[in-house]
């Protein structure tokens, strides 16, 4: 078995008899979709913008969400602020984290984001490292990473592609941002998104891209070649730049 450990990642652990009631007024996703597996989700502010992503993991008596280390303290917080009177508790708890790629261990959750991105495991594991260059992975599948592309109390989840990573669900009724997402999901198309780029040189993450002088938008993770980019699609053109990396929008085939 080969496995990497996601040493990036905290557990928060939800129990109480409310807690499916709970998260499903809060999130972006039905929590329904527990009955087959991890559901991918994030937690936004009234306004709509993003404030965390993360897996929730069923349990026999608790859910459990796989967040970002970096965004656990602010997501606890939050989440106990709109606790009021349901029976709920939520802990900070110590559980590992592994993922890996092919056929996953007993207990293992596919990734619901994307076939390519394998499983995650939570609980000891006894694997050798799997070696998977998994910035590529992310790259190649066109997924955000919070602190990167996701910038809290910043994004608007839509805009980072969440529709297609399986993040979001139109039917279930309300959450907390709702109704901005709703709007936008309605618009006739967005203006602005994450794309998937060739990038051609180097530059620094956050470095602005521009054409003919006029700002175009913002270059993010790089890895072989490949980019990810916040782009303003009505400014889109051939030449663009990215301080002295030439950039050119990629299709959905990758070419």
């Amino acid at each position: 078995m080969q496995a990497d450990l996601c040493d990036d990642r905290q557990i928060l652990r939800v129990t109480g008899a409310d807690r499916i009631g709970f998260l499903q007024g809060l999130v972006t996703n039905d929590v329904a979709g527990l009955e087959d597996g991890l559901v991918y989700a994030a937690l936004l502010t009234p306004q709509g913008k993003y404030l965390a992503d993360f897996f929730l993991v069923p349990g026999d008596d608790a859910v459990l969400i796989d967040v970002d280390a970096a965004l656990a303290p602010g997501l606890l917080q939050r989440l106990t602020m709109y606790k009021l009177r349901a029976e709920v508790a939520i802990e900070s708890v110590e559980l590992p984290v592994y993922r890996g790629l092919g056929v996953g261990p007993d207990g293992s959750f596919a990734d619901p984001r994307s076939d390519a991105l394998g499983w995650r495991h939570y609980g000891m594991l006894e694997a050798e490292p799997a070696s998977v260059d998994w910035t590529a992975l992310r790259v190649s599948e066109a997924v955000p990473q919070s602190g990167v592309e996701l910038v809290p109390n910043g994004s608007y989840i839509l805009e980072l592609g969440f529709e297609r990573l399986n993040g979001v669900d139109f039917r279930k009724g309300c959450y907390v941002g709702q109704e901005v997402t709703a709007r936008m999901k309605h618009k006739t198309e967005l203006a602005k998104g994450l794309a998937k780029v060739a990038v051609d040189g180097a530059a620094d993450v956050g470095t602005e891209i521009t054409a003919a002088g006029k700002p175009v938008g913002t270059l993010y993770t790089q890895t072989g070649g490949l980019g990810l980019a916040y782009l303003r699609f009505n400014r889109v053109t051939e030449g663009m730049m990215a301080g002295a990396a030439g950039i050119a929008l990629l299709g959905d085939d990758g070419m």
